[in-house]
């Protein structure tokens, strides 16, 4: 099959891994990059060894003609770029969050539908190799229907250093490590009835936004009772496990348990079955990132065999809706302290 050939829209920090991932994967071809700052995009296509440099990105489009485009800028440039190959009906992969809003959101997938282009989001979490393995478990029914999770990422990494345009963001935890839980909770439980959720914003003078959140959710056709909690904060740990995310899973059968180091812990009546679930190393990651940096081979394989009309995308823009409107509605109940219940 003759590769596809992509652009890339945005030259920061997770453009560079991306590309790396996508060259993983094989059967693409990176063929232009744009970015507002042709500097930039300059040292970018050097240094990755891309042909094609712009500053603009409807001339990219129209003169390179790609298969689709992988638009990797800040969530300023989502909306605007991602609009902009519906109208060219070049398909689009949008980096997380999505939109700023939920009318933008929904605006950029009635785009691409009325368009009949497809379109796509880059929601890597739920790749990650330990939680690929508890979504397996709990979806081969192992510890019966869950009644009651726990999600937990808690971490003093600085995160600003390579992103810092994330200190400026007045909603920060909930839309940048937030919508990645969401996602994770929805692939295991299903759909969210109702959102409770607290946030803080503790002793980080140089950043805007809230880094600390705690969400209570209910879940599915079994109303599971989903707690999430994350933070980016100075909190006293005993050991930083940056970037795992750890869970404990309640069933009628059993429990799952993923903790630290990748350990996946199944306990029913038989007893506990243990197993490592390492991601895979790869030399163009950062070993500091690496369960997060590898989580994005395997999106991008479900997302380029959407795009080769093999196999279906999971993480379409459509489906990305449902876990937006969770991230805004927590925002909302935050806000007025309250539960907020949604539309299953």
């Amino acid at each position: 099959m003759k590769p596809l050939r992509f652009a890339i829209f945005g030259a920061g920090f997770w453009a560079r891994v991306q590309l790396a991932a996508w060259r993983e994967c094989g059967g693409t071809e990176c063929v232009a990059i744009y970015n507002r700052s042709a500097g930039k995009a300059e040292a970018f296509a050097r240094d990755m060894g891309v042909p094609a440099v712009y500053d603009d990105p409807e001339k990219l489009l129209r003169e390179v003609q790609p298969d689709f485009v992988d638009n990797i800028t800040e969530v300023g440039g989502h909306k605007p770029l991602s609009l902009l190959c519906a109208r060219h009906r070049v398909p689009c992969i949008c980096q997380k969050p999505m939109a700023s809003s939920m009318a933008d959101a929904r605006a950029m997938v009635e785009a691409f539908a009325r368009t009949k282009t497809p379109f796509f989001v880059h929601e890597n979490f739920r790749w990650q190799t330990p939680l690929r393995a508890l979504i397996d478990t709990l979806r081969a029914g192992t510890i019966g229907a869950p009644f009651r999770a726990r999600f937990t990422f808690l971490s003093g990494f600085d995160v600003w250093a390579n992103q810092p345009a994330l200190r400026e963001l007045e909603r920060f935890i909930l839309t940048d490590l937030g919508v990645h839980l969401f996602d994770t909770a929805r692939a295991c439980f299903g759909e969210a009835s109702s959102v409770y959720c607290q946030t803080h914003r503790t002793l980080l003078p140089a950043v805007q936004g809230e880094n600390v959140a705690t969400v209570l959710l209910a879940m599915g056709q079994a109303r599971t009772s989903v707690i999430l909690e994350m933070a980016y904060a100075k909190t006293a740990l005993e050991r930083e496990i940056f970037p795992q995310t750890q869970a404990f899973v309640e069933g009628p059968l059993g429990s799952v348990e993923l903790g630290a180091d990748y350990w996946l812990r199944v306990t029913t009546k038989k007893g506990t079955h243990s197993r490592r679930h390492a991601p895979p190393r790869y030399a163009w990651a950062d070993p500091r990132y690496d369960v997060a940096q590898a989580s994005m081979v395997p999106c991008l394989r479900n997302l380029l065999g959407a795009l080769q009309g093999q196999s279906p995308g999971e993480t379409t823009g459509r489906d990305n809706l449902k876990t937006l409107q969770l991230t805004f509605a927590a925002y909302d109940s935050a806000a007025r302290n309250r539960v907020v219940h949604l539309t299953i």
